[in-house]
């Protein structure tokens, strides 16, 4: 069930150019196809949410997970409370966190599946995976069994998708597992956009299957979740005398120290999901509004940056804001290797003259990558 607050905007075609114009490669690399877009209907002020959404599917990542990051198989509410979480990735067991009452994990009411013991949050996520895909894709006692087919899935694709992680081939695989339980109504649109019939059999042959990778890669959104990051946004809402807020505030900034120096940028239980009415949102380098994931699991909610008037599409950014700030050539670049299109937001548009160069930092980065891009853009070509 999507959480939807419809009143706030319209979806309809576009001609404006983003990943999320189809799934074929020349409707994605060609700028002016019509697609989809989001659109205001009324006035959207700054901070408001213009809707949430469930996702259609998601996935932790695969690394992520091979690396303890626990996290709900279904929604991807970190597990470990913030003192657990704090503990590991500072490297100091004996850590104990202040105001330990603010962490809103409930280990009391975990639940693991009888059969392969994969863990959720609470029953309800554990019952919605089984009824939605779990039922195809547990593997009871051979869950830790090298030679099952899925497990070998799973390490072929960490073998060639390395951290840091932008989708799982577990989307994919839940997504198929889910029409064998019966879930063809929930997939009905999904269908439609994406392999423009309803034939199941085109998922299993070639030109399906890069269909569908082609999907998954294109219109996926990344999800994190984190207990730590929870309890110090609350520590920063309490009211507390001077001294008391500084010696908090110098705690927490020694922690984050501490967990860069242990475990560096990778603080969060992530994964990628496909979110329905998300997706139809187009890129822009200059956005107005931006997704984001309070509540630790996979809700997304999608709030406006500025001021939105009525008619005006609702864009997001595929780059992230480092990205955003580097030069027309180098984003572009990013769009074309990942999502397969050439932006004309306004941004790009005012920077047409600018020469195709980056500055000597972009240049260096790019040299290195060099060989790695290149192969990454004969593989999107082949989508």
């Amino acid at each position: 069930t999507h959480i939807l607050m419809c009143m706030f905007f319209s979806v309809r075609e576009t001609g404006v150019p983003g990943g999320n114009l189809g799934i074929h490669g020349e409707n994605m690399q060609t700028p002016h196809r019509k697609g989809k877009g989001l659109f205001a209907k009324k006035s959207i002020k700054k901070g408001e949410n213009i809707f949430t959404e469930r996702p259609l599917v998601s996935a932790q990542f695969l690394w992520n997970t091979l690396y303890k990051y626990k996290a709900c198989e279904y929604c991807l509410r970190a597990l470990e409370t913030a003192e657990q979480n704090a503990r590991r990735l500072s490297g100091n067991p004996g850590l104990s966190l202040p105001h330990p009452e603010l962490c809103k994990v409930r280990p009391e009411l975990h639940q693991a599946c009888p059969q392969c013991q994969v863990m959720y949050c609470c029953s309800e996520c554990r019952q919605a995976a089984a009824e939605k895909y779990h039922r195809v894709l547990c593997l009871g006692p051979t869950e830790d069994n090298p030679d099952h087919p899925i497990n070998k899935l799973k390490d072929a694709w960490r073998s060639i998708h390395y951290p840091p992680e932008t989708s799982s081939i577990m989307l994919m695989a839940k997504m198929v597992a889910a029409v064998k339980q019966g879930q063809l109504a929930l997939l009905h649109s999904l269908f439609t956009s994406a392999l423009f019939d309803e034939h199941l059999s085109r998922w299993f042959v070639p030109e399906g299957f890069r269909s569908l990778f082609a999907l998954v890669g294109t219109n996926g959104q990344g999800i994190g979740t984190s207990s730590l990051s929870q309890w110090v946004h609350a520590c920063d809402a309490l009211e507390l005398p001077v001294q008391q807020r500084e010696q908090l505030d110098s705690f927490i900034d020694q922690l984050y120290k501490d967990i860069d120096k242990e475990t560096g940028d990778f603080l969060n239980c992530e994964g990628s999901g496909l979110f329905i009415l998300q997706s139809t949102c187009n890129h822009s380098c200059i956005p107005n509004a931006e997704a984001s994931f309070p509540d630790n699991n996979f809700l997304l909610h999608l709030s406006a940056l500025c001021d939105i008037s009525p008619g005006e599409e609702i864009c997001i950014s595929y780059l992230d804001c480092c990205q955003r700030d580097r030069s027309r050539h180098s984003r572009h670049k990013i769009l074309r290797e990942n999502y397969l299109f050439s932006c004309s937001c306004p941004k790009c548009v005012s920077q047409m003259e600018e020469q195709d160069v980056t500055s000597e930092e972009e240049e260096e980065a790019e040299a290195e990558g060099e060989t790695e891009g290149d192969e990454m853009e004969d593989e999107m070509t082949d989508v």
